[in-house]
């Protein structure tokens, strides 16, 4: 039996397909369950993996469903203990599998293993080292841009980027799956937030490594949607992850967070699509606490807070120190 498999969410990835799959056909893991979950596509990437990779299982949507609803059935479509998620627009190096599987099995409190994301177009640079969330709610990809050369130790992150990582199945049965409400973006610090809670690692592998595109779907780097869903999502996230006593703490830091967010979207010409993302986060934790969607505090996970928060206020020198 196989110790892994690979969820990938497609939409309209004709472009990127081919590099993809052929990069994961020929890993020195050897052959393993791959899974295309397609949301809608409309380009003839669906049509390409049924008719070139027939060794390839597709699980296909009439229309978009977003990335946490397609990766969450392909999750459900696996039956190994370990699931790895990885973007359609990426090229995993021949020992990617083989590396995380083995970064996992011998952290046993892991929960993800984060790859190291490498820029497709220009392989000196990095895209993605792990990702991390402070207190002023604030996500980042920590070492973008830098030389690829840094960041070539296995080090524990905030959370793992769902682009190119591995999941313990045993813990996404105990913390659920991706949050559906999220649709896109953040859900990925969203999950590895509600592992931390319950006492849990993520970490960053080196040794992995993936070389990503980016954007390869949604487009640019600042569109409407990413900008709006990614505000609605972090009100939600912290919401949903933060105790009343905890979120009433890190309250100033917060305000002050976002209001240096609208004035930097809106000298992009985005500041209304971002404060309307604010403004529709509140409306989804409404209905998060109506569903009962809020992480029920419980006193045996204290110190697990309190190192988060401890994080919450380093990760700022962080953020900045990334500049």
């Amino acid at each position: 039996m196989r110790e892994v498999s690979i969820v990938i969410p497609n939409y309209n990835g004709m472009e990127y397909m081919q590099t993809c799959l052929d990069s994961l056909v020929s890993q020195t893991y050897g052959r393993l369950p791959i899974i295309v979950v397609d949301n809608g596509s409309t380009d003839g990437s669906l049509e390409f993996v049924r008719e070139a990779y027939p060794q390839v299982e597709v699980i296909a949507f009439p229309e978009n469903t977003g990335f946490c609803y397609a990766v969450n059935t392909g999750i459900k479509a696996t039956k190994t203990p370990y699931i790895i998620l990885l973007n359609n627009d990426t090229e995993a190096a021949p020992d990617f599998v083989e590396k995380l599987l083995d970064g996992i099995k011998e952290r046993k409190k892991a929960f993800s293993c984060a790859a190291k994301m490498i820029q497709f177009k220009n392989r000196s640079l990095l895209d993605d080292a792990g990702n991390f969330y402070n207190a002023l709610g604030w996500a980042f990809a920590r070492g973008k841009g830098k030389d690829v050369s840094q960041y070539d130790r296995a080090e524990k992150i905030f959370a793992a980027c769902a682009g190119a990582a591995i999941y313990r199945r045993e813990v996404l049965e105990q913390i659920g799956l991706f949050d559906e409400e999220h649709f896109a973006y953040l859900e990925d610090i969203d999950i590895g937030y509600r592992a931390r809670v319950q006492g849990y690692q993520n970490w960053y592998l080196p040794d992995a490594k993936v070389f990503h595109i980016g954007s390869g779907t949604s487009g640019s780097r600042y569109n409407l949607f990413k900008i709006r869903y990614s505000s609605r999502n972090n009100i939600y996230m912290i919401y949903k992850n933060m105790p009343i006593g905890q979120l009433i703490f890190n309250l100033p830091l917060l305000v002050l967070g976002f209001l240096i967010k609208i004035v930097f979207f809106a000298t992009k010409g985005f500041g209304k699509e971002y404060v309307a993302g604010i403004k529709n986060g509140l409306v989804i934790s409404m209905k998060g606490k109506r569903e009962g969607k809020k992480i029920r505090f419980q006193w045996r996970n204290l110190s697990n807070y309190l190192c988060i928060q401890w994080e919450l206020w380093f990760n700022i020198f962080r953020r900045f120190k990334e500049r």
